[in-house]
């Protein structure tokens, strides 16, 4: 065999291990739905909606037995949630959340079972504006940011889950439409930890520490409990924020869920909730009954709820009853 032949033969060779090693899957997901939703004091809109999106995962396995993921989302048009991980064979996770992907604290700031959506956020889109749902407000949480770590940390004691996020110091964007930026003095960490050690328990605490808004430095902790036994599941979230700086003052959050199973496709639930502002007269409180309906991959749910003092404004117009439909599909 001459030279030549044998670089050919080397090359390919080489070229089928790189493909090999590096070879992974990619999957597509999505979900598409319809909603209508009205309230009380609507002034504008018909109450129409829908949403859609389409989800793209990669993932491949490397020679050294870690796994790298890339995850990217399509909502409504427009490339949104994003990150990519690398799961470290026994030694945890590590997450770079490009976009959307929030904080350690973000996923637990309402654990609380339900039939449809949070009993704070059913109602109040922009396409329905009202005097009062305009400033509502939902749960305490950390604050979602973009270009920060996650660490999942590899599970040393049966049940226990940690988790630990960092978010660099720099700048930040106030306000979803705003291109005005203010400097992030600090770098903010938060930390969660879950416990579903005991059958039908899950248990929880997280702490977002220093973290900011634009304006304002924040001390948040949660809390969080939920049981499920036999048909029923019941929860309670409770939290706390501690402000500093140009908005200061401590808001309390606290929500309690129980959903009944009424059969493998039919779920109703109540929910409540109440958000305490430390520098405003009144607390807003939520309420919400809800069902929803599941059929392959099809699933129709709807919701009554009731908020007053929205915003924490004790005016009359801040007491809202609305109603939620959604029917969604997912694939």
């Amino acid at each position: 065999m001459n030279n030549f032949k044998k670089i050919g033969l080397t090359a390919l060779a080489g070229s089928l291990i790189a493909t090999s090693a590096f070879a992974g899957s990619m999957s597509v997901g999505g979900s598409a739905g319809i909603g209508l939703s009205g309230s009380s004091n609507k002034s504008n809109g018909n109450g129409w909606s829908s949403g859609d999106s389409l989800t793209f995962t990669g993932s491949g396995e490397l020679d050294n037995g870690m796994t790298v993921t890339t995850y990217q989302e399509i909502d409504g048009g427009t490339l949104d949630d994003r990150y990519i991980s690398i799961a470290m064979d026994g030694m945890g996770k590590l997450t770079f959340n490009a976009h959307g992907g929030g904080t350690a604290m973000s996923a637990v700031d309402d654990t609380t079972p339900t039939a449809y959506g949070e009993s704070w956020d059913l109602i109040g889109s922009t396409a329905e504006t009202t005097a009062g749902l305009s400033s509502k407000e939902g749960a305490i949480g950390g604050f979602g940011t973009n270009n920060s770590f996650m660490y999942e940390v590899p599970e040393m004691v049966e049940g226990l889950g940690v988790k630990v996020s960092y978010t660099p110091s720099g700048t930040t964007t106030t306000g979803a439409e705003s291109t005005t930026k203010l400097a992030r003095p600090d770098g903010s960490v938060s930390w969660a930890l879950a416990y579903t050690g005991i059958e039908g328990l899950t248990v929880g605490y997280a702490v977002d520490d220093n973290g900011f808004n634009g304006t304002s430095k924040y001390e948040t902790e949660v809390m969080y409990a939920k049981y499920a036994f036999g048909s029923f599941t019941v929860g309670f979230t409770e939290s706390e924020q501690d402000q500093s700086g140009a908005t200061a003052g401590d808001d309390e959050f606290s929500a309690m869920g129980i959903t009944y199973q009424v059969s493998d496709d039919l779920t109703i639930g109540y929910n409540a909730s109440e958000r305490q502002f430390g520098d405003k007269t009144g607390d807003q409180e939520n309420k919400a009954l809800s069902v929803s309906y599941t059929s392959g991959g099809m699933t129709i749910s709807a919701a009554h709820v009731s908020m007053d003092n929205v915003g924490g404004s004790t005016s009359a117009v801040d007491d809202v009853d609305g109603y939620a439909i959604d029917v969604g599909f997912a694939f």
